[in-house]
């Protein structure tokens, strides 16, 4: 049973660098050795590092899938399957709605200034949780119609994360935008949308 142990600290290191690299002290420490200018590249290179750096996991994966624990069978494959979907199709609707040359880092790059104030997104899948793309990411982690031991540790593993990295980004959301963050933060659930959609 050493492949869920295995599983569990490669998506611990990922999580532990992924998320010292989101934060304020190490882009205040670029910003402060290499000058303004890291603003514009510091996001498209921090996307590309961050899936660069999760190959290793999945390959960890294939190379130690574990032991079986279930697989789906007819109609539950194709219900799992089609939720998959729609937990893609989220993810691509909540990506839109947050301007995806943005969160790319692809539109920081083009752009000459980098004072830009940041806008913050409340409408669309933001209306019902704070975090629709985490949402829709354990939506499609969890349904997977296939599972083994190793597949359940990265699952649990990833949970945690975001869970945990959910709080950290709404602290950063916090000291950005403040108390109209906050007021946000009172409204709308995280993760799960257990209430109607807020109005103005």
């Amino acid at each position: 049973m050493l492949e869920p142990l295995a599983i569990l600290g490669a998506v611990a290191a990922y999580s532990a660098v992924h998320s010292l690299l989101a934060s304020f002290g190490v882009k205040r420490t670029l910003r402060a050795r290499l000058g303004p200018t890291t603003d514009r590249v510091y996001r498209l290179a921090y996307n590309a590092f961050a899936v660069v750096s999760f190959v290793p996991v999945l390959a960890l994966i294939a190379w130690l899938p574990g032991e079986p624990l279930y697989r789906l069978r007819l109609p539950w494959s194709v219900v799992a399957l089609l939720g998959q979907g729609t937990a893609l199709a989220l993810l691509a609707i909540g990506l839109l709605q947050t301007d995806p040359w943005s969160f790319l880092g692809l539109r920081q790059l083009a752009r000459h200034e980098t004072s830009e104030p940041p806008r913050l997104i409340v409408a669309g899948l933001y209306r019902w949780v704070r975090h629709p793309l985490y949402t829709a990411g354990l939506l499609f982690i969890w349904l997977t119609p296939v599972m083994t031991t190793s597949v359940l540790a990265l699952n649990l593993a990833l949970t945690g994360y975001i869970l945990v990295g959910s709080r950290l980004e709404e602290r950063r959301l916090i000291a950005e935008f403040g108390q109209v963050y906050d007021d946000y933060r009172h409204r709308v659930p995280a993760l799960l949308p257990l209430r109607l959609p807020w109005r103005d």
